[in-house]
C-alpha cells in the first residue's frame, strides 16, 4: 500500500508539472522561448554554474553544522557526498526515497541519534533557507519602483524583522538544543541565497538582459519559495509559472522570463547529476 501511494503521488506530481508546462506554452509559444535561449552566452552560463555549485557547497556546510550540534560528527567530505545524493534523489528519483528521507535513514543507520532530532534539523535546514529567501525578497521588493509593488513597500519592511523574530522564537521554544548556531546557520543561508542570486545575474547576462534586474531577481526569489511546495517534480512547472505571471505583472518579457527559469533548472539538474555516482557507491560514514 505504501509503495502504491508513493507511485500515485509521483504520478500526480508528473501530471501537475506537465499540465503547468502545457499551460505556460499555450501562453508563450515554445519556439519564442527557444529563440531567446539559442543566443545564450556560454561564458556567463559557466559563471552561473560555478556560483550555484558554491551555493550548494555552503548549504551542505550549513547542514553539517546542524548534524554536529546533535552529536553526528560527519566529515565534510562525507556530508557533501550525502548532500549531492540527496539532490539527485529529490530531482531524479521523486517516486523513490526522497533526499531528506534518505539522509535521515543514512544517519540513523550509522549513528546513535534520536530520530526526532534528525528530522528536526533537516526541517530547520530547509526553514532557514526559506527564511532568507523571504527576507531577501522583501529587501529587493522595497527597491522596486513599479506601481504594482510600491504599495507593498511598508508590508515588506514590516515582514523582515517580524519573520526573523518569529523564527527565532520557534527555535528557542522547540529546538533549544541547536539555538547556539541560530545566527551562524542563518548567515550561511544568506550566503547561499546571495550566491544563487549571483547565479541568476549571470543568467541575465547570458541572455543579454540589462534592464529590470531587480524585478527579475524578485520574481526568482518568489519562484524559489513556491517551488518548495511539493506539488511538482523538482519545482518543474511551478517555477516557470511564477516567472510567467511575474513578468506579466511587472511588464517584463515573458519568453525571456521563462527562459531564465529553464536555464536555472538546467543548472540545478546538472549539479544534481553529480549525486548519481553515490547512488551506486554510497558515502562511507567518515567522521574525520
Amino acid at each position: 500500500m505504501a509503495k502504491l501511494r508513493k507511485k500515485g503521488i509521483t504520478l500526480l506530481k508528473i501530471l501537475v508539472s506537465a499540465a503547468l508546462l502545457y499551460f505556460i506554452f499555450t501562453k508563450i509559444p515554445f519556439k519564442e522561448v527557444w529563440s531567446s535561449l539559442k543566443s545564450v552566452n556560454p561564458l556567463y552560463l559557466l559563471g552561473a554554474l560555478l556560483l550555484f555549485i558554491f551555493s550548494k557547497g555552503v548549504a551542505a556546510f550549513r547542514l553539517n553544522m546542524y548534524f554536529h550540534k546533535i552529536g553526528i560528527p560527519l566529515s565534510s567530505k562525507t556530508n557533501l557526498r550525502l548532500y549531492l545524493l540527496g539532490m539527485f534523489y529529490n530531482l531524479f528519483l521523486p517516486g523513490g526515497i526522497g533526499g531528506d528521507a534518505y539522509k535521515g535513514y543514512y544517519l540513523k543507520q550509522h549513528f546513535e541519534v534520536k530520530t526526532k532530532r534528525v528530522v528536526a534539523v533537516l526541517l530547520l535546514d530547509r526553514l532557514s533557507g526559506l527564511l532568507l529567501l523571504f527576507v531577501i525578497a522583501c529587501v529587493i521588493g522595497m527597491t522596486i519602483d513599479a506601481p504594482e509593488v510600491v504599495s507593498f513597500h511598508w508590508l515588506f519592511l514590516a515582514c523582515i524583522p517580524l519573520s526573523i523574530v518569529v523564527f527565532r522564537a520557534v527555535y528557542a521554544r522547540f529546538f533549544s538544543y541547536v539555538l547556539g548556531i541560530f545566527w551562524k546557520t542563518n548567515l550561511l543561508s544568506a550566503l547561499v541565497q546571495l550566491a544563487q542570486l549571483g547565479s541568476v545575474l549571470f543568467i541575465l547576462q547570458a541572455l543579454d538582459i540589462e534592464v529590470a534586474t531587480r524585478e527579475y531577481l524578485f520574481i526568482f526569489l518568489i519562484s524559489s519559495i513556491v517551488s518548495v511546495i511539493p506539488l511538482t517534480i523538482g519545482g518543474i512547472g511551478s517555477r516557470e509559472l511564477v516567472f510567467l505571471y511575474g513578468a506579466l505583472w511587472l511588464g517584463l518579457e515573458e519568453e525571456r522570463s521563462v527562459g531564465i527559469s529553464m536555464l536555472f533548472f538546467l543548472i540545478t539538474a546538472l549539479v544534481s547529476l553529480a549525486g548519481f555516482w553515490y547512488h551506486f557507491k554510497k558515502p562511507q560514514p567518515d567522521t574525520r
